[in-house]
């Protein structure tokens, strides 16, 4: 009598939502997460977003922070983290600023990564979300480019980046912050 041995059961796909409105990024971050296994679904604002969530719920997320006509990707991750608690979010941003990324993370992100990422950080950020306790204290303090840096994005963010309006809030001319900016790295 032959005995035959069951074929493990098919592992279901991880389901991965891409929320991203630079098409051509968004369609290379689907398919190199397609081609690890994922079942990947695009959006490319907050209301494509909430359409999907409840026919399709995803496990992990990757949004964008700043989305077209100057939204935002935190009220994507403020929907989505009401949607599912337990989901991991990674918030993805070429103005990265620790405003920003506080409220990323009060807003159920489990990490943020400044642009250029790839697949491999990504994964790498949804395998840390539980963080890490014995991460060494920086001794170095703040300088004030950085502090600066740091108040124009967020001044930035609150105002859906408008420059304008956030010049005129910070209390400069725009075309000085605007040169500012010019002089970063910003994508």
């Amino acid at each position: 009598m032959m005995t035959t041995v069951p074929e493990p059961a098919a592992q279901a796909p991880r389901r991965l939502l891409v929320v991203e409105d630079d098409a051509s990024f968004a369609r290379t971050l689907c398919r190199s997460f397609e081609r690890r296994g994922y079942e990947v679904r695009a959006a490319t604002r907050l209301d494509e977003v909430v359409a999907l969530l409840p026919d399709w719920s995803p496990e992990y997320a990757v949004v964008d922070l700043k989305l077209a006509a100057g939204s935002s990707g935190l009220a994507c991750v403020e929907a989505l983290h009401a949607h599912d608690a337990d989901l991991l979010i990674v918030v993805l941003t070429g103005y990265a600023s620790i405003a920003t990324a506080v409220e990323a993370i009060k807003l159920g992100a489990c990490n943020y990564l400044a642009k250029p990422s790839n697949t491999d950080d990504i994964e790498a950020a949804f395998s840390s979300a539980r963080g890490d306790a014995s991460v060494g204290l920086t001794q170095r303090a703040t300088s004030i480019k950085t502090l600066e840096w740091e108040r124009i994005h967020a001044m930035l963010a609150e105002t859906d980046f408008n420059i304008s309006e956030a010049a005129r809030r910070l209390g400069m001319h725009r075309r000085t912050l605007a040169r500012k900016l010019g002089t970063q790295r910003v994508r």
